[in-house]
């Protein structure tokens, strides 16, 4: 991946992913890779990497290294996710070693990109499978302890990981991490949770995403509400904004 440094893309990058200082983003380093070179890099080399080797790649300073180290979790566990594997006792010993492995190092996804390319395919997917780590109860705890947490990123995998469970039919964990981040001071946590609960309508119930509304409209940061109501028609989005 460092051969394939690109010192224009690179302050292309850092720009648009806030490196500055005091930006969100701040001090993270870049080689200057686009998301496609970075995949095929994991298509290439990920198959044959042992599990072992990934937190290697997950504490590298190279956010696009880092991003390797995490699409090739999400390509072990998808792998280890289909059908005909749900309930096989190996896949789920498989499945539970890579949440477990990225619950660890959650904190190396430190920008939006490493969030949204990895939690939806790996938490939210694991949320809805066999689990010999805990029921559903236990994984609304590992949620929780995601959405409390002081740092941003673990937040906002609270909330994006149901990208994965509304596209699987199933409203609650979208409906219930988006009340909580509700008040969220951060404007990528109110793009987060308007762009979550959009998908749910999209996915599961446009009435369900109405009764929500209905509820919080008037508390809802005007992002997240904006964010929310982007599919609607016109005329409705009109009504809800004002």
């Amino acid at each position: 991946m460092e051969s394939l440094r690109n010192e224009e893309q690179r302050k292309i990058l850092m720009g648009f992913f806030k490196t500055g200082p005091g930006e969100y983003g701040e001090g993270d380093e870049f080689l200057g890779l686009k998301v496609p070179q970075t995949r095929e890099v994991v298509k290439a080399a990920g198959k044959d990497l042992p599990l072992s080797e990934v937190p290697r790649l997950l504490m590298n300073r190279w956010h696009e290294v880092r991003l390797c180290g995490l699409l090739i979790l999400v390509s072990k566990f998808e792998k280890l996710a289909t059908k005909r594997l749900e309930n096989d006792e190996t896949a789920i010993q498989g499945r539970d070693d890579i949440v477990t492995m990225y619950l660890h190092y959650a904190e190396q996804a430190n920008n939006w990109d490493l969030v949204d390319l990895s939690a939806p395919k790996i938490l939210g997917h694991w949320l809805l499978l066999p689990s010999d780590l805990g029921d559903s109860n236990y994984k609304m705890s590992v949620l929780d302890e995601l959405a409390q947490s002081p740092c941003l990123w673990k937040q906002r995998m609270s909330i994006v990981c149901s990208w994965k469970t509304s596209q699987m039919g199933d409203p609650s964990w979208c409906l219930r991490y988006a009340e909580i981040h509700l008040h969220h001071p951060h404007d990528l946590m109110h793009k987060a949770v308007g762009w979550m609960l959009r998908e749910m309508g999209k996915r599961v119930s446009m009435s369900l995403l109405r009764e929500f509304l209905r509820q919080h409209v008037h508390e809802m940061p005007r992002t997240m509400l904006r964010y929310a109501i982007e599919k609607m028609p016109e005329s409705e989005r009109k009504e809800w904004m004002s």
